[in-house]
């Protein structure tokens, strides 16, 4: 069979089964996997303590519309929000606070753009939403919960200066006073009152509860990166943040913790809500899946401590909620002004944690500087060359000597042919001798993988990098460089990851930029600067690397290329002065003296 059919049905053999991959995948294990899941959330429901009990999950719409404006239509009346940060509106049903958008933060970085939304009212896909009431299964005349109609009796619009105060009576002696204020950033404060006008005492206990009715397919997809449950939980100053990310979640439908104080929720990338209880109270938490008909019900809720309220007597309890953005400095205010433990841990520092808010607190002092985070990455990587320089100085310095023995290295290499043992035996000696560590060049590379992962993840997660720009077309430090081969580096308004089927691939796997190319420039010089490899295949494989690296820095944040090109420059700098010193051989004096030579 000539080669031309042997490569052909090769082809054809690889993409049927790629497509009978993909079909068994999609009609078989997908539907066996939400079986699976549907009776393990059933089991769950049936066994799950009954400690955190509060009002039942809200109902999932069978239909959805679309529109915002009918979907608010039907939870009745409302009270407008409004703040130079937030806003929306809460729902009278209920007092459900489930319409926010965050004024200071767009959808794109497009002209435009509408401000990102937070909460999302009920009766829509995704519903997201925060609940207050109160438990207390027997009491006569019942408690509010999802669905009570509470009545406007303070106020107009909540805003920072003017609270609004809502009431509802249960017919049988209970009146319940909700006053609900908000400050200048994202917290709510929720303030209620329970009078009894009973002739019986009544035993009830606060609870509070974030709900996503469905997770859009956008949110927890990536690894680097935590979305889902979170909360901090502890007594006696010791206290641990658990996050729980949306796949573990639905494999363990109901998880609980006991805490005093403490805070937990719902996150995102960027954005959180949180409830706040009072942090010398004793609290019942707990993630939960419950199922409905259209969407999981994800929920965080936290069940306060049960109070008695004799005849004619009144009690109040107070709980907050975060509902914004993940900004460093909010966090951590909140953290000193309500004594909140490690609530700046709402943002994912990652298990280098001690290294990413250094770098970023470093990066913020930069910016204050030049008022760009852009310049401000580049201060940053000129400072962390030069706490590395002295290890650096002598590894560049054994390295160039090994480049100066190379000739030494290949007559150990013709002298001992066949004996590979006695070839290294001579160059551990010939190393000794000239005072070489084959290894030093490796160290500096070890340290800084550490601070480049960091610096990735600081990139990643902080907001303070969202849309942040550069440069020319550089519009965003923490999103890839927009410009790829694809639309001509810019030159042609497309993009290319809105092709159908491929669309995936031309702004990931393939996707060369400017600045990945410029990247991968400086690694091959910085790597034609260091000695070669002994091993001819070691040698080839070295020669592809930047190759390979070109492709797959490509996909990460702009801001990270930035800062790793600028840190090979700097590199190759101190070697290029190290080797030229000790007349070390090297490509930039070789490219010298091949201009001069021509322009003889």
């Amino acid at each position: 069979m000539p080669p031309q059919d042997n490569s052909r049905n090769t082809i054809l053999f690889v993409v049927i089964a790629a497509i009978m991959l993909v079909a068994y995948s999609f009609f078989v294990m997908e539907p066996q996997a939400a079986r699976r899941k549907a009776a393990q959330q059933a089991a769950a429901e049936q066994t799950a303590p009954g400690a955190t009990s509060v009002a039942s999950a809200s109902p999932v719409a069978a239909v959805f519309t679309e529109d915002r404006t009918v979907a608010m239509a039907r939870g009745g009346a409302r009270v407008p929000i409004q703040t130079g940060t937030v806003t929306g509106s809460l729902s009278l049903r209920g007092a459900r606070i489930d319409d926010l958008f965050l004024t200071g933060y767009q959808e794109t970085n497009e002209a435009g753009s509408p401000p990102v939304e937070l909460f999302r009212p009920e009766g829509m896909r995704h519903a997201y939403q925060a609940q207050f009431g109160w438990n207390g299964p027997n009491v006569p005349g019942g408690v509010p919960g999802p669905t009570t109609p509470w009545r406007l009796t303070q106020g107009a619009t909540l805003t920072p200066t003017t609270p609004v105060t809502l009431t509802w009576d249960n017919g049988a002696g209970l009146r319940f006073t909700r006053r609900i204020a908000i400050d200048a950033q994202y917290l709510f404060t929720i303030t209620d009152t329970v009078a009894n006008f009973s002739a019986q005492p009544i035993t009830i206990a606060p609870w509070g509860r974030i709900e996503r009715q469905g997770v859009p397919s956008t949110l927890g997809t990536n690894q680097i990166l935590h979305e889902g449950g979170i909360g901090t939980f502890g007594s006696d100053g010791k206290y641990t943040t658990q996050q729980l990310k949306y796949k573990a979640w639905a494999k363990k439908p109901v998880q609980e913790h006991t805490s005093t104080g403490g805070w937990m929720g719902i996150t995102d990338k960027y954005w959180l809500a949180a409830l706040i209880p009072q942090q010398d109270e004793q609290i019942q938490a707990a993630f939960r899946v419950t199922d409905a008909a259209n969407a999981d019900i994800h929920s965080a809720t936290m069940l306060g401590e049960a109070h008695t309220i004799a005849p004619g007597r009144q009690i109040t309890e107070t709980q907050r909620l975060f509902a914004g953005a993940k900004r460093n400095e909010i966090l951590a205010g909140y953290e000193t002004s309500l004594d909140l433990p490690r609530f700046v841990y709402a943002i994912d520092w990652g298990f280098l944690f001690f290294l990413t808010r250094p770098i970023f607190w470093l990066v913020e002092l930069f910016y204050g500087w030049f008022g760009n985070f852009g310049l401000a990455i580049l201060g940053l990587t000129l400072t962390v060359r030069l706490i590395m320089f002295p290890l650096a100085n002598k590894s560049y310095e054994s390295m160039s000597k090994m480049r100066t023995l190379q000739p030494k290295m290949e007559e150990l290499k013709k002298k001992h042919p066949d004996d590979p043992a006695k070839q290294q035996q001579e160059l551990m000696a010939l190393y000794q001798k000239e005072k070489i560590n084959p290894l030093a060049g490796c160290l500096p590379l070890l340290l800084q993988i550490p601070v480049f992962y960091a610096v990735y993840k600081m990139l990643f997660v902080t907001i303070e990098m969202r849309h942040e720009p550069f440069f020319g077309w550089i519009r965003d430090l923490s999103a890839p460089d927009p410009s790829t081969i694809w639309n001509l580096f810019g030159l042609i308004p497309w993009d290319p990851s809105s092709t159908p089927l491929i669309g995936t691939y031309l702004a990931g796997t393939f996707a060369l930029s400017i600045l990945a190319i410029f990247y991968g420039l400086t690694m091959w010089l910085q790597m034609a600067m260091s000695p070669p490899a002994p091993d001819p295949m070691q040698r080839r494989i070295f020669q592809f690397m930047p190759i390979v690296f070109t492709f797959i820095m490509a996909t990460f944040p702009a801001g990270l290329l930035i800062y790793w090109a600028w840190s090979n420059i700097l590199t190759i700098i101190q070697q290029y002065v190290i080797m030229h010193r000790l007349k070390a051989e090297n490509p930039i004096d070789t490219f010298i003296e091949r201009l001069k030579k021509a322009k003889a």
